[in-house]
Protein backbone atom coordinates (compact mmCIF):
# COMPACT_ATOMS: atom_id res chain seq x y z
CA UNK A 1 0.00 0.00 0.00
CA UNK A 2 1.31 3.46 -0.91
CA UNK A 3 3.02 5.06 2.11
CA UNK A 4 2.05 8.58 1.17
CA UNK A 5 -1.58 7.53 0.74
CA UNK A 6 -1.50 6.24 4.32
CA UNK A 7 -0.10 9.56 5.55
CA UNK A 8 -2.70 11.48 3.56
CA UNK A 9 -5.44 9.31 5.06
CA UNK A 10 -4.24 9.94 8.63
CA UNK A 11 -4.11 13.70 8.05
CA UNK A 12 -7.55 13.68 6.40
CA UNK A 13 -9.14 11.72 9.24
CA UNK A 14 -7.73 14.10 11.84
CA UNK A 15 -8.78 17.14 9.79
CA UNK A 16 -12.37 15.90 9.25
CA UNK A 17 -12.80 14.35 12.68
CA UNK A 18 -13.98 10.89 11.62
CA UNK A 19 -13.33 8.05 9.21
CA UNK A 20 -16.72 8.47 7.55
CA UNK A 21 -16.18 12.20 6.90
CA UNK A 22 -12.74 11.52 5.40
CA UNK A 23 -14.24 8.75 3.28
CA UNK A 24 -16.99 11.06 1.97
CA UNK A 25 -14.42 13.68 1.05
CA UNK A 26 -12.41 11.14 -0.97
CA UNK A 27 -15.42 9.33 -2.40
CA UNK A 28 -14.69 5.91 -0.91
CA UNK A 29 -16.37 3.77 1.74
CA UNK A 30 -15.22 4.13 5.37
CA UNK A 31 -13.85 0.57 5.32
CA UNK A 32 -11.17 1.67 2.84
CA UNK A 33 -10.05 4.42 5.20
CA UNK A 34 -10.04 1.99 8.11
CA UNK A 35 -7.88 -0.53 6.24
CA UNK A 36 -5.31 2.13 5.40
CA UNK A 37 -5.08 3.19 9.03
CA UNK A 38 -4.83 -0.43 10.18
CA UNK A 39 -2.00 -1.04 7.75
CA UNK A 40 -0.20 2.11 8.88
CA UNK A 41 -0.48 1.22 12.57
CA UNK A 42 0.64 -2.36 11.88
CA UNK A 43 3.65 -1.15 9.91
CA UNK A 44 4.65 1.28 12.66
CA UNK A 45 3.82 -1.08 15.50
CA UNK A 46 2.01 1.69 17.34
CA UNK A 47 -1.55 2.78 18.02
CA UNK A 48 -2.11 6.18 16.39
CA UNK A 49 -5.84 6.74 16.85
CA UNK A 50 -8.48 5.81 19.38
CA UNK A 51 -11.57 5.29 17.24
CA UNK A 52 -15.21 5.30 18.28
CA UNK A 53 -18.35 5.34 16.17
CA UNK A 54 -18.56 9.13 16.48
CA UNK A 55 -15.01 10.45 16.75
CA UNK A 56 -11.29 9.78 16.58
CA UNK A 57 -8.63 10.92 19.06
CA UNK A 58 -4.88 10.94 18.49
CA UNK A 59 -2.77 8.98 20.96
CA UNK A 60 0.48 10.53 22.19
CA UNK A 61 2.40 8.62 19.52
CA UNK A 62 -0.28 9.48 16.99
CA UNK A 63 -0.05 13.20 17.73
CA UNK A 64 3.71 13.25 17.11
CA UNK A 65 3.39 11.14 13.94
CA UNK A 66 0.52 13.29 12.67
CA UNK A 67 2.64 16.46 12.94
CA UNK A 68 5.48 14.82 11.02
CA UNK A 69 3.08 13.48 8.40
CA UNK A 70 1.56 16.92 7.94
CA UNK A 71 5.02 18.43 7.55
CA UNK A 72 6.08 15.83 4.95
CA UNK A 73 2.94 16.25 2.89
CA UNK A 74 3.17 20.06 3.08
CA UNK A 75 6.78 20.06 1.91
CA UNK A 76 5.98 17.64 -0.89
CA UNK A 77 3.09 19.82 -2.10
CA UNK A 78 5.25 22.94 -1.98
CA UNK A 79 8.10 21.23 -3.83
CA UNK A 80 5.75 20.02 -6.55
CA UNK A 81 4.19 23.47 -6.82
CA UNK A 82 7.61 25.11 -7.09
CA UNK A 83 8.60 22.82 -9.95
CA UNK A 84 5.26 23.30 -11.71
CA UNK A 85 5.25 27.09 -11.47
CA UNK A 86 8.99 27.79 -11.56
CA UNK A 87 8.91 29.36 -8.09
CA UNK A 88 7.68 28.39 -4.65
CA UNK A 89 4.23 29.75 -3.81
CA UNK A 90 2.50 29.72 -0.46
CA UNK A 91 -0.62 27.56 -0.53
CA UNK A 92 -2.85 25.53 1.76
CA UNK A 93 -4.92 26.38 4.83
CA UNK A 94 -3.39 28.84 7.33
CA UNK A 95 -4.92 28.79 10.81
CA UNK A 96 -4.13 31.82 12.98
CA UNK A 97 -5.13 32.57 16.57
CA UNK A 98 -4.92 36.02 18.17
CA UNK A 99 -6.23 37.86 21.25
CA UNK A 100 -9.65 39.31 20.49
CA UNK A 101 -8.99 43.03 20.92
CA UNK A 102 -5.51 43.09 19.39
CA UNK A 103 -6.60 40.72 16.67
CA UNK A 104 -9.46 42.93 15.53
CA UNK A 105 -7.23 45.99 15.23
CA UNK A 106 -3.82 44.66 14.31
CA UNK A 107 -4.16 41.17 12.84
CA UNK A 108 -7.44 40.98 10.92
CA UNK A 109 -6.62 43.83 8.49
CA UNK A 110 -3.25 42.26 7.70
CA UNK A 111 -4.75 38.79 7.30
CA UNK A 112 -6.90 40.20 4.52
CA UNK A 113 -3.99 41.95 2.78
CA UNK A 114 -1.83 38.82 3.15
CA UNK A 115 -4.48 36.66 1.52
CA UNK A 116 -4.73 39.10 -1.38
CA UNK A 117 -1.00 38.67 -1.95
CA UNK A 118 -1.21 34.87 -1.61
CA UNK A 119 -4.47 33.83 -3.28
CA UNK A 120 -3.64 30.11 -3.00
CA UNK A 121 -3.84 30.32 0.80
CA UNK A 122 -7.11 30.03 2.69
CA UNK A 123 -6.93 31.77 6.08
CA UNK A 124 -8.95 31.03 9.21
CA UNK A 125 -8.55 33.64 11.97
CA UNK A 126 -9.69 32.73 15.48
CA UNK A 127 -10.06 35.73 17.81
CA UNK A 128 -10.17 34.71 21.45
CA UNK A 129 -8.46 35.63 24.70
CA UNK A 130 -8.17 31.95 25.66
CA UNK A 131 -4.72 30.37 25.40
CA UNK A 132 -4.92 27.87 22.55
CA UNK A 133 -2.90 24.66 22.39
CA UNK A 134 -1.23 24.92 18.99
CA UNK A 135 -0.88 21.17 18.45
CA UNK A 136 -4.20 20.05 19.91
CA UNK A 137 -6.17 22.87 18.23
CA UNK A 138 -4.16 22.51 15.00
CA UNK A 139 -3.19 26.19 14.91
CA UNK A 140 -0.31 27.13 12.59
CA UNK A 141 0.52 30.44 14.24
CA UNK A 142 -0.68 32.18 17.41
CA UNK A 143 -0.20 35.87 18.13
CA UNK A 144 0.52 36.41 21.82
CA UNK A 145 1.28 39.41 24.00
CA UNK A 146 3.19 38.02 26.93
CA UNK A 147 6.49 37.16 28.55
CA UNK A 148 7.44 33.94 26.75
CA UNK A 149 10.92 33.53 28.22
CA UNK A 150 9.93 30.27 29.91
CA UNK A 151 7.91 28.88 27.00
CA UNK A 152 8.96 25.77 25.09
CA UNK A 153 7.29 27.14 21.97
CA UNK A 154 9.17 28.97 19.23
CA UNK A 155 8.43 32.71 19.48
CA UNK A 156 9.28 35.33 16.85
CA UNK A 157 9.14 38.88 18.16
CA UNK A 158 6.95 41.14 16.06
CA UNK A 159 6.70 44.40 18.02
CA UNK A 160 7.31 46.05 21.38
CA UNK A 161 4.44 46.54 23.80
CA UNK A 162 3.91 48.25 27.18
CA UNK A 163 1.19 47.77 29.76
CA UNK A 164 -0.11 50.47 32.07
CA UNK A 165 -2.68 50.74 34.85
CA UNK A 166 -5.44 53.13 33.81
CA UNK A 167 -8.62 54.57 35.25
CA UNK A 168 -11.24 57.14 34.35
CA UNK A 169 -10.83 60.54 36.07
CA UNK A 170 -14.28 60.10 37.59
CA UNK A 171 -13.25 56.85 39.29
CA UNK A 172 -10.12 58.42 40.76
CA UNK A 173 -12.11 61.42 41.98
CA UNK A 174 -14.45 59.05 43.76
CA UNK A 175 -12.01 56.44 45.09
CA UNK A 176 -8.68 58.25 45.22
CA UNK A 177 -5.47 57.67 43.28
CA UNK A 178 -3.29 54.68 44.23
CA UNK A 179 0.25 55.75 45.10
CA UNK A 180 1.83 52.41 46.02
CA UNK A 181 1.32 48.81 44.96
CA UNK A 182 -0.24 48.07 48.35
CA UNK A 183 -2.95 50.61 47.53
CA UNK A 184 -4.31 48.27 44.86
CA UNK A 185 -5.89 46.18 47.61
CA UNK A 186 -8.23 49.10 48.32
CA UNK A 187 -9.38 49.45 44.70
CA UNK A 188 -11.73 47.68 42.35
CA UNK A 189 -9.36 46.00 39.88
CA UNK A 190 -10.94 44.84 36.63
CA UNK A 191 -9.50 41.39 35.92
CA UNK A 192 -9.30 39.14 32.90
CA UNK A 193 -11.15 36.21 34.48
CA UNK A 194 -9.51 32.88 35.19
CA UNK A 195 -6.73 33.37 32.62
CA UNK A 196 -5.50 36.33 34.70
CA UNK A 197 -4.28 33.99 37.46
CA UNK A 198 -0.74 35.32 37.10
CA UNK A 199 -1.91 38.75 38.32
CA UNK A 200 -0.56 42.15 37.38
CA UNK A 201 3.20 42.57 36.97
CA UNK A 202 5.31 45.55 38.01
CA UNK A 203 8.95 46.47 38.49
CA UNK A 204 9.85 47.93 41.88
CA UNK A 205 13.42 49.06 41.54
CA UNK A 206 15.26 45.96 40.30
CA UNK A 207 12.56 43.57 41.51
CA UNK A 208 9.75 42.03 39.52
CA UNK A 209 6.50 42.00 41.51
CA UNK A 210 3.45 39.93 40.57
CA UNK A 211 0.30 40.98 42.38
CA UNK A 212 -2.95 39.06 42.60
CA UNK A 213 -5.60 41.74 42.31
CA UNK A 214 -9.29 41.54 43.12
CA UNK A 215 -12.51 43.32 42.33
CA UNK A 216 -16.20 42.76 41.77
CA UNK A 217 -16.00 42.71 37.95
CA UNK A 218 -14.06 40.35 35.71
CA UNK A 219 -14.38 39.25 32.10
CA UNK A 220 -12.44 37.08 29.66
CA UNK A 221 -12.70 39.79 26.97
CA UNK A 222 -10.15 42.59 27.27
CA UNK A 223 -12.31 44.98 25.26
CA UNK A 224 -15.00 44.74 27.94
CA UNK A 225 -12.46 45.61 30.65
CA UNK A 226 -11.47 48.61 28.58
CA UNK A 227 -15.09 49.76 28.36
CA UNK A 228 -15.62 49.25 32.09
CA UNK A 229 -12.57 51.38 32.82
CA UNK A 230 -13.89 54.13 30.57
CA UNK A 231 -17.19 54.06 32.46
CA UNK A 232 -15.39 54.56 35.76
CA UNK A 233 -15.95 51.10 37.26
CA UNK A 234 -12.36 50.49 38.34
CA UNK A 235 -8.68 50.19 37.49
CA UNK A 236 -7.57 48.20 34.44
CA UNK A 237 -4.18 46.86 33.39
CA UNK A 238 -4.14 47.34 29.64
CA UNK A 239 -1.69 47.47 26.76
CA UNK A 240 -0.69 50.91 25.58
CA UNK A 241 -1.79 50.20 21.99
CA UNK A 242 -5.35 49.76 23.32
CA UNK A 243 -5.67 52.87 25.49
CA UNK A 244 -3.30 55.42 23.95
CA UNK A 245 -6.11 57.35 22.21
CA UNK A 246 -8.12 57.51 25.43
CA UNK A 247 -5.05 58.75 27.30
CA UNK A 248 -4.45 61.45 24.69
CA UNK A 249 -8.11 62.54 24.93
CA UNK A 250 -8.15 62.50 28.74
CA UNK A 251 -10.82 59.80 28.95
CA UNK A 252 -8.34 57.67 30.90
CA UNK A 253 -5.24 58.49 32.93
CA UNK A 254 -2.36 56.27 34.01
CA UNK A 255 -1.54 55.57 37.65
CA UNK A 256 1.39 53.89 39.39
CA UNK A 257 3.71 55.03 36.60
CA UNK A 258 6.72 54.76 38.91
CA UNK A 259 6.13 50.98 39.08
CA UNK A 260 6.40 50.31 35.37
CA UNK A 261 5.28 46.98 33.99
CA UNK A 262 7.87 44.70 32.38
CA UNK A 263 7.86 44.48 28.61
CA UNK A 264 5.22 42.21 27.10
CA UNK A 265 6.14 42.16 23.40
CA UNK A 266 3.93 40.95 20.59
CA UNK A 267 5.06 37.52 19.39
CA UNK A 268 4.18 35.10 16.64
CA UNK A 269 4.28 31.66 18.23
CA UNK A 270 4.71 28.43 16.25
CA UNK A 271 5.19 24.83 17.39
CA UNK A 272 8.60 24.55 15.70
CA UNK A 273 10.83 26.71 13.51
CA UNK A 274 12.20 23.86 11.39
CA UNK A 275 9.98 22.72 8.51
CA UNK A 276 7.73 25.75 8.93
CA UNK A 277 5.32 25.78 5.96
CA UNK A 278 5.84 28.54 3.45
CA UNK A 279 2.38 30.00 4.13
CA UNK A 280 3.29 30.46 7.81
CA UNK A 281 6.72 31.97 7.10
CA UNK A 282 5.24 34.46 4.63
CA UNK A 283 2.47 35.41 7.05
CA UNK A 284 4.90 36.14 9.90
CA UNK A 285 7.10 38.17 7.55
CA UNK A 286 4.02 40.07 6.38
CA UNK A 287 2.96 40.98 9.93
CA UNK A 288 6.47 42.07 10.87
CA UNK A 289 6.72 44.27 7.79
CA UNK A 290 3.37 45.92 8.60
CA UNK A 291 4.34 46.57 12.22
CA UNK A 292 7.75 47.91 11.22
CA UNK A 293 6.29 50.60 8.97
CA UNK A 294 7.26 54.08 10.24
CA UNK A 295 4.51 55.59 12.35
CA UNK A 296 2.44 52.40 12.54
CA UNK A 297 2.19 52.51 16.34
CA UNK A 298 2.21 56.29 16.62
Amino acid sequence: MDTFKQLETLVAVVAHGSLSAAARQEGVVPAVIGRRLDALEERLGAKLLVRTTRSVTLTQEGSAFYEESLRILTELAEAEAAVASGSARARGHLRVSAPAGFGRRHVAPHVASYQQQHPDVKVTLDLSDRLVDLVRDRVDCAIRISDLSDSSLVAIKLAENRRVVVAAPAYLARMGTPRTLDDLAKHNCLSLGESQGRGWAFTDGDQLVNLKVSGDLECNDGAVLHEWALKGYGLAWRSLWEVKEDLAAGRLVTVLDYFSSPDYPVYAVVPQRKFLPLRVRHFIDHLKACYDEPGYWA
